[in-house]
């Protein structure tokens, strides 16, 4: 499981949704037990007076210290106080880990569609400033050309203002040189992390309609009582190990999809930062893009995240925006796969 493997670790109940549910119903019934104690500890203090009422006293609080210090008994009374607070908490909120799936199966179709746009946009952006660059190299040439030849003729006007107008050309191609590599590296990512996506809402799609039959045969053959025997005998129950893995896949997806729309965010305030109509663009713009290049690893792109900034950085390589967008092929067996070995 690698990458997945480094980047979730399994939730606790307290930290899912039915967790602060639990929470909240754990904090009323503490509640709850200091006003009874502060309503009637007098009465029970009267009460232990007796001692036979006291010995009863006694007696019942050590079978309930008993139990609960016997982990058989701890741990049965724990999944049923789970499985109620599952049961309140799915009421109001989806936490059934396949319907979460398929909303986020929805997501990735809208987020592809969306990044789909963003890279024709993109490649349109860089069209305009190739042409703006090849338009500015030719103005350079020429302006060259005039101040050499007013040179010659002794006109030394006409040969600085040439000369300077070159230079400036010169210096602010340097700048969209820059700029348009920015933009390879920009075009790189979209492309690739739109590739990455297509298989993901592959295998995420693939898993929701294998697993949603098995999580069906699953609780059929393993009912409440067989899973509470389970944790009785200290048997890993299949039911909760199987959503456990479905929530390892919702939990990935969710952090990838928040990649994908951060990315998203980034490239749009990115191009919404050029002006190539003037030639100038915002410093923020490229800031932002080189602080995402030396942030951590990327979970959509892995490894080939540095590769890429690389090769959109290098003065060698360059994006080919004729070639269209390749259908990826998926060359490994679902991602996820692996999560549902038990």
């Amino acid at each position: 499981m690698s990458m997945m493997e480094n980047q979730i670790k399994p939730k606790t109940f307290w930290k899912k949704p039915e967790g602060k549910t639990g929470m909240i119903v754990a904090a009323a019934g503490l509640g709850g037990l200091a006003w009874v104690m502060f309503k009637y500890g007098a009465a029970l203090v009267a009460a232990a007076a007796n001692t036979i009422n006291l010995v009863l006293m006694l007696v019942a609080l050590a079978a309930i210290v008993y139990v609960i210090l016997d982990p058989k008994f701890r741990n049965l009374a724990f999944y049923v106080y789970k499985s109620i607070m599952r049961f309140i908490t799915g009421i109001f909120v989806q936490i059934d880990p396949i319907g979460i799936l398929q909303s986020y199966v929805e997501d990735l179709k809208t987020n592809l569609k969306k990044m789909n746009k963003q890279i024709g946009l993109l490649r349109g952006q860089m069209r305009k400033l190739n042409d703006v660059i090849q338009n500015n190299k030719r103005q350079i040439a020429s302006n060259i050309k005039l101040a050499d030849k007013a040179k010659r003729s002794d006109k030394d006007a006409i040969m600085i203002l040439k000369s300077r107008k070159a230079g400036r050309l010169k210096e602010s191609n340097l700048r969209l040189e820059d700029l348009y590599k920015k933009m390879e590296v920009l075009y790189r990512v979209l492309v690739k992390m739109y590739e990455n996506s297509e298989i993901l809402l592959e295998d995420v799609a693939d898993q929701v309609e294998v697993k949603k039959q098995e999580r069906a045969a699953i609780r059929a053959s393993h009912s409440a009582m067989k899973s509470a025997m389970n944790i009785i005998s200290g048997k890993g129950d299949k039911r909760e190990m199987f959503d456990q893995a479905l929530e390892h896949i919702a939990d990935d997806v969710s952090m990838k999809i928040g990649e994908m729309e951060r990315f998203m965010d980034l490239s749009t305030n990115f191009m919404d930062s050029i002006d190539l109509q003037n030639g100038i663009f915002e410093e923020e713009g490229l800031a932002m893009l080189e602080k995402w290049e030396k942030e951590g690893v990327s979970l959509i792109l892995g490894q080939d995240k540095d590769l890429l900034v690389m090769e959109g950085n290098a003065d060698d390589k360059y994006v080919d925006l004729d070639a269209p967008l390749e259908q990826p092929k998926k060359d490994h067996d679902n991602q996820y796969s692996n999560l549902f070995d038990f």
